[in-house]
């Protein structure tokens, strides 16, 4: 899984990491928001990095947690999609959208494998001050540059180069900041 070949879904291991994945996301979206310290601390427990003063409204849905990296500064609003089969790595002070999905697992196209239930995942790269609107949705292996913005409700197939606006499904550059 983590150096991006076929895996099994099913494997014991795994199954193991989603449900510790699983009960920690719970707490953090269960937290009483009048305990915010109690909150990060539930949220720096699953994740594999949280920066200083990096926010996350929940809730947030993960696969592992522990493949997530948030730099400092950055936010991330409410409904997050976070899939971490391979690394999530969000840079510094990067605002998400609500209803965001990033999305590293990718599945054979050929329908054997798929039933067998291989899988496998490409990490996702996010520079530091990007936007990302509503609903963007970020697909496995794509990078995204630095100062980039992505309209709201864009598909995000292929990179994106630093200091663009992005719209559209496949996203699509539309001007260069």
């Amino acid at each position: 899984m983590l150096a991006g070949e076929l895996y099994l879904a099913d494997d014991p291991e795994l199954a193991a990491d989603l449900q510790r994945a699983a009960e920690l996301s719970e707490r953090f979206n269960t937290w009483p928001a009048a305990d915010p310290a109690g909150r990060r601390a539930a949220l720096a427990e699953l994740l594999g990095g949280l920066g200083e003063g990096a926010e996350v409204r929940p809730p947030l849905h993960v696969d592992y947690g522990y493949q997530i990296t948030l730099g400092p500064g950055t936010f991330v609003n409410f409904g997050a999609v976070m899939l971490d089969v391979a690394a999530i790595t969000v840079g510094a002070d990067v605002q998400i959208g609500p209803n965001v999905q990033l999305l590293t697992p990718t599945h054979p196209v050929d329908p054997e494998p798929r039933r067998a239930k291989w899988e496998a995942a490409r990490p996702i790269t996010i520079g530091d001050n990007v936007w990302l609107g509503g609903g963007v949705v970020v697909c496995p292996g794509v990078t995204i540059g630095e100062n980039t913005v992505v309209g709201a409700g864009a598909v995000v197939t292929g990179d994106l180069p630093a200091n663009v606006v992005a719209v559209g499904n496949p996203a699509r550059v539309v001007r260069e900041i």
